[in-house]
């Protein structure tokens, strides 16, 4: 009966030992909750841009991210060829809760959405103009009388005589 007694009691340090080095390992960020995240809706007129926020993730409009709920403000930039780019300022809203509701965050606006502006096609380069030779004058007609002397133009009083 002492052999048992032994052998029951060697097992049970044996398990205690298991189970106490197991605890050693054992974190405490269990109870640590994780950071909330958002949910933002991304919208564009045309759809199809490249979206991305300044806290990482993005997509191809329209799409929704989730983003970890940050502190402060963030922006949205939107990219599609043969548009203006466009950025979009999105404010965070936390709502502690209280004991009927719980905590909430929220973004403003949601969805977020751009109108992408055609791009202005780049005015066509002109080639310099070269300076347009003169044109040579016409001979004026011969004077029915001819000019005074010293004057090179004729008399204006010369048909009239």
């Amino acid at each position: 009966m002492r052999r048992v007694i032994a052998i029951a009691l060697a097992g049970a340090s044996l398990l205690g030992a298991i189970s106490l080095g197991g605890c050693s390992s054992m974190s405490w960020d269990i109870f640590k909750s994780a950071p909330p995240t958002v949910q933002v809706r991304l919208e564009s007129n045309p759809p199809g841009a490249d979206a991305s926020t300044s806290l990482g993730p993005g997509c191809k409009t329209p799409c929704s991210v989730s983003v970890p709920a940050p502190d402060a403000p963030f922006t949205v930039a939107f990219a599609l060829p043969k548009y203006q780019p466009a950025s979009v300022p999105v404010n965070i809203i936390k709502n502690p809760g209280d004991l009927t509701t719980p905590a909430s965050v929220t973004t403003d606006p949601n969805p977020v959405f751009a109108e992408l502006k055609p791009a202005v096609p780049p005015k066509p380069v002109r080639k310099a103009h070269r300076p347009k030779k003169p044109k040579p004058v016409a001979a004026a007609p011969a004077a029915a009388e001819p000019a005074a002397a010293g004057s090179p133009f004729p008399d204006p009083n010369a048909g009239k005589r």
